[in-house]
């Protein structure tokens, strides 16, 4: 294998490789590329951020260029989200702009008539969520018979996100002969069975510890009371002067909440969850990326596929239910080796999802309880009393009632 896979690649890529300022290849790019290259299956294990979406687009951009057949869909890459349906889109026209190659973007949450008509034009790569493929396949504006590759993206994102029965239905329109390629940040165990039931014989590439987190990102953990984790979140973004903050929050109501209170905070806040529309979600976050939104509050379904190289800190204001998520989230920062931070603001009603994160990662994270914000150790014991003491009185007046009907005890 050459010392720089770059070189093996198509001259027009190469050529625009060193335009972008690519010199050399990322791990999992070295790793992955001749083996793409070679025609093999791939299960790729790589976190967020390390160059995976070039490590299976170059070498397929490669493959058309070389084979010369253009058009009628040669190349499918699925993803979980639109947010990465449009970045991986992007990475494409980026890589492939000395070329005549065609890709296009087809997700939901956008009028479906300009996609019919970027499809007419017969592009070699497609990129889509599975529901706007499957609608596209539907209506006949999209055949998949002529696929020689198909890419899943973030398989573990898709299969949480319960879209392995449309992936199904994808490829029973697929030639069962094709070359497909897997790449997952986490591999639980659903993930890997599903990875060896849909591949020939992959080879596998892991450029880190399958469900372990970027050594880029340095983690920390705040102990505070759910009441109060508001206010602490406030004060570390205003007292450390941050100007650009991803903040994970678990639902669409508690991204909104949250977004609205640190507004009143004197914060420039915008929330993106899987309900607002494609348009509001582009509006926030570009705003977010030219510094006009200052703090980004995200459910980690909108987050996915967010791509922004300079983001220095992430807060998991609250912790995920899937402890893979947590990778996923703390992804965002410390990326294309750049040192991150991700702090997460933990109440004692998330300290078993935190033992799961824990767990998962095998690694125990520092904690730093902060003076004026420290989390109320008596809080439990009250509450258990608060709660003994109303079921108490509650049996009293029971007991007494029965009495007065004359009544048995039950």
């Amino acid at each position: 294998m050459s010392d720089n896979v770059f070189s093996l690649l198509h001259p027009t890529l190469q050529q625009t490789l060193s335009e972008l300022g690519y010199s050399e290849p990322t791990d999992i790019q070295q790793q992955a590329i001749p083996k793409v290259l070679e025609g093999k299956d791939v299960m790729g294990a790589a976190q967020t951020g390390t160059g995976k979406t070039a490590a299976f687009t170059l070498p397929l951009i490669h493959q058309i260029l070389e084979r010369g057949v253009k058009g009628s869909a040669r190349v499918l890459i699925v993803t979980p989200t639109r947010e990465l349906a449009q970045q991986v889109y992007d990475k494409v026209a980026e890589y492939g702009q000395h070329t005549s190659l065609k890709c296009v973007a087809l997700y939901g949450g956008a009028n479906i008539n300009p996609q019919k008509n970027q499809l007419a034009k017969k592009p070699e790569i497609i990129v889509g969520t599975p529901g706007r493929l499957l609608d596209h396949l539907h209506i006949g504006t999209l055949q998949l018979n002529s696929l020689d590759t198909l890419v899943l993206d973030e398989a573990d994102r898709m299969l949480d996100m319960g879209f392995i029965s449309d992936i199904k239905r994808l490829m029973k329109k697929m030639p069962k002969e094709r070359q497909t390629l897997f790449f997952s940040a986490t591999y639980p165990k659903q993930v890997m069975d599903l990875a060896y039931r849909l591949l020939n014989d992959p080879v596998r590439v892991e450029v880190s510890t399958a469900n372990s987190t970027a050594e880029t990102v340095n983690q920390l953990v705040h102990p505070v009371d759910r009441k109060r984790k508001r206010e602490l979140l406030s004060y570390l973004i205003g007292s450390r002067n941050l100007q650009q903050v991803l903040v994970f929050a678990k639902t669409r109501q508690s991204t909104e909440a949250l977004a609205n209170e640190l507004k009143l905070d004197g914060l420039a806040a915008e929330a993106i969850h899987g309900e607002k529309t494609q348009g509001a979600r582009n509006r926030a976050l570009e705003g977010f990326k030219n510094g006009t939104v200052r703090v980004l509050v995200a459910t980690d379904v909108a987050a996915r596929g967010l791509d922004i190289p300079s983001l220095d800190t992430v807060f998991n204001y609250e912790l995920p239910h899937q402890p893979e998520d947590y990778i996923h989230r703390i992804g965002r920062t410390g990326r294309a080796g750049k040192s991150g931070m991700a702090i997460s603001l933990v109440s004692r009603e998330e300290e078993g999802m935190l033992n799961a994160i824990e767990t998962l990662i095998d690694q125990r994270l520092p904690q730093e309880w902060l003076v004026g914000f420290e989390p109320d150790i008596n809080a439990d014991k009250e509450h258990h009393e608060k709660r003994g003491g109303r079921g108490g009185e509650k049996r009293r007046l029971k007991r007494q009632l029965l009495k007065k009907a004359g009544a048995k005890k039950p």
